[in-house]
């Protein structure tokens, strides 16, 4: 397959629309065209060790969970590693992809694979994810009443000239036991001004009009973070040891809310992958479980009688790596080669 067709096929995997607007998704490094990939490379972080395994496997694409190029590069020399990690890439006819933040609202993502780790539970989303566009075209619906004919025409005249309105129809309505027509429009922010402008011109037709702002459809089972009801409740100790076990970590952090103790029962639980301290914040739970949180997060989430697990930003990320590859191959149709890096690891361990 060529590159474009694989940054296609991920793209449709998780559309990149889902991204947390401050994250920087999406190819980052391209060789250039022809470029064709017969080997995906898969990674949480892309270190210069990690980029050495990918050039030793003979990758050609590289999907680094983590973007490794975040804030804008002012040069690309030999002096920083992401500097590095951008021309040992492009020496070696390697793209990078980073899908981050997209992975993390999909409902086959990071946070659905980190629900695994409480045993059977029931989960929703933190923070759902909205669609990327309104149900209809535009941002708001105009609606007015009216029973002067003459009057209508004209106004429906000028309207039609006004660029970005949609949905423009009339319907007869009665209106406190008066036969009369009601216009319904939809249009953009910037046509709202002209027609309300418009409408102010007649003030019987301005205190008539309602102006509905639109919202853009919450995506089921999609967005931030999760909010996960266990069937049965576990007790803290329990589900500590779950987690690691999932994880397959030998140690984690622990803290226990005020007036609980390790055998404190588990019935909810808000997640996060990564760095949760944002997305748990506020919310009601017998249990946080995330990668890391500030110290001054952790100390009000435990005087609220919430207990946090820490596990470290990329142990909640990594193993989800594997799960990816398989459902890539199935995506990709097997058209390509797709493996987990062997040297990804998270930076921290216990001493």
């Amino acid at each position: 397959m060529n590159l474009r067709q694989v940054v296609s096929a991920l793209d449709d995997f998780a559309s990149l629309s889902l991204a947390e607007s401050w994250d920087n998704v999406g190819l980052l490094v391209e060789p250039s065209p022809p470029h064709t990939v017969n080997t995906l490379f898969l990674t949480t972080d892309l270190t210069e060790e990690v980029m050495e395994e990918a050039v030793q496997k003979k990758a050609d694409l590289i999907l680094s969970y983590h973007p490794p190029v975040f804030t804008p590069l002012k040069r690309v020399t030999w002096k920083t590693w992401k500097e590095r990690l951008v021309v040992r890439a492009l020496e070696h006819r390697i793209g990078i992809y980073s899908p981050h933040t997209a992975y993390d609202a999909i409902p086959h993502g990071v946070n659905n694979w980190l629900t695994k780790g409480l045993g059977a539970c029931t989960s929703v989303p933190l923070h759902p994810s909205t669609a990327p566009s309104y149900p209809a075209e535009g941002t708001h619906r105009v609606e007015f009443c009216t029973d002067n004919t003459e009057h209508l025409d004209m106004v429906l005249s000028k309207l039609k000239d006004i660029q970005e309105i949609s949905c423009l129809t009339t319907l007869p309505a009665r209106v406190e036991g008066e036969e009369q027509t009601r216009v319904s429009l939809n249009c953009s922010q910037k046509a709202l001004l002209e027609v309300v402008a418009l409408l102010s011109q007649n003030s019987l037709l301005y205190h008539k009009t309602e102006i509905l702002l639109l919202q853009k459809p919450l995506l089921p089972h999609t967005g931030m973070g999760r909010l996960c009801t266990l069937s049965e409740p576990v007790s803290l100790s329990d589900i500590t040891e779950r987690i690691k076990s999932h994880l397959k970590l030998p140690h984690i952090r622990l803290a226990v809310g005020v007036g609980k103790t390790l055998e404190s029962p588990v019935k909810k639980a808000a997640l996060c992958a990564g760095s949760g301290s944002s997305v748990l914040k506020g919310m009601e739970a017998d249990l946080y479980l995330t990668g890391e949180m500030s110290h001054h997060d952790v100390l009000d989430a435990v005087a609220n009688g919430i207990s946090v697990i820490l596990c470290e930003h990329s142990n909640t990320e990594r193993g989800f790596l594997s799960e990816l590859r398989d459902m890539l191959a199935i995506h990709l149709q097997n058209n390509i080669n797709i493996i987990v890096s062997e040297k990804d690891r998270d930076p921290l361990q216990v001493a």
